[in-house]
């Protein structure tokens, strides 16, 4: 599961640090050049995003660096993020109806919203948000403020939606992975096989996806947790660990495993209280109707340290 947004409340908020704008340069750097490359349509005309030294030294204790390139352009990024930030802060504070509000855009791979709430002080609201959210429309604008200040499911919702919409933003985990390489035959048990008789039995045919068992793993050893099965929607490929393909695993529970894998490209997960939710009520419904699945349940249950030591 990947967070999405989140909150706290009632936390005291500490003041910003002097010099903040000169730590997020850092931050510029690695943002401006997505930033740049998009139009942005805000509530109010902008001044050109391509800042002077002398602004960007503004944002830095007034300390200008004319004589090094790479400190001058590391500065002008800085102020051109912070542009970006101050537009969409005036864009949603238009539709709170009270309290004060700071924007900070993020390249978070996992949390698009953060929002710091503080209601001992007018209230005030401290919001990351992933650049995502740069040239958002006014509909989702006004969605943030509603869920920013009351925590709005609606507003929830539409959030949810849009996030989903622009995924393509999100920087991908880790680096680009290369072209996978596709195993579904194991020392015991054949994945594609076992795939392609669970779309027969239990979907028509209708499951578009590759299987294959996943990476090999070095020394056996106990591990805290594995991940048994997983389903990247994006590359429409199930992966089963290869803890499972072992011969004191029973055919049953590895068939529930990729049942459950499956199931995923049934069952889009929904927003539920600000978080992803992948395991619906009607994705456990579906799940239930597995032929074997109470009793792989009790299996993994009395197996589960035998299936953590791979």
């Amino acid at each position: 599961m990947r967070p999405l947004i989140r909150t706290s409340q009632n936390t005291e908020l500490p003041e910003p640090r002097a010099g903040a704008a000169a730590a997020a340069v850092s931050r510029a750097t690695a943002l401006v050049e997505e930033l740049r490359q998009r139009p942005y349509a805000p509530s109010r005309p902008w001044q050109s995003f391509a800042s002077t030294a002398a602004e960007a030294a503004s944002l830095d204790g007034g300390r200008a660096h004319p004589d090094d390139p790479a400190e001058v352009a590391a500065a002008e990024a800085d102020a051109f993020l912070a542009r970006a930030e101050l537009s969409l802060t005036r864009r949603i504070r238009a539709h709170l109806p009270r309290g004060s509000l700071s924007v900070t855009l993020t390249d978070n791979r996992h949390t698009m919203i953060s929002v710091r709430r503080d209601h001992s002080r007018g209230p005030r609201y401290r919001v990351r948000l992933h650049h995502m959210f740069a040239d958002a429309d006014p509909i989702v604008t006004r969605a943030l403020a509603r869920y920013i200040g009351q925590n709005d499911p609606t507003a929830s919702r539409v959030l949810g939606a849009y996030i989903d919409s622009h995924q393509h933003r999100v920087r991908p985990l880790g680096r680009p992975r290369g072209p996978v390489s596709i195993e579904t035959r194991g020392r015991h048990f054949d994945l594609q096989d076992m795939f392609d008789d669970l779309n027969r039995r239990y979907f028509g045919g209708s499951i578009d996806a590759r299987i294959t068992w996943g990476q090999r793993c070095g020394k056996p050893r106990r591990r805290n947790s594995i991940k048994m099965g997983s389903y990247s929607v994006e590359e429409r490929l199930i992966r089963v660990h290869r803890s499972l393909d072992r011969g004191f695993v029973p055919g049953y529970f590895v068939e529930w495993i990729v049942y459950h894998e499956m199931l995923h490209q049934v069952h889009q997960a929904t927003l539920v209280n600000g978080r992803r939710q992948f395991h619906t009520p009607a994705f456990l419904s579906d799940e239930a109707r597995f032929e074997h699945y109470e009793r792989a349940r009790a299996w993994e249950r009395a197996h589960l340290d035998e299936i953590l030591t791979y």
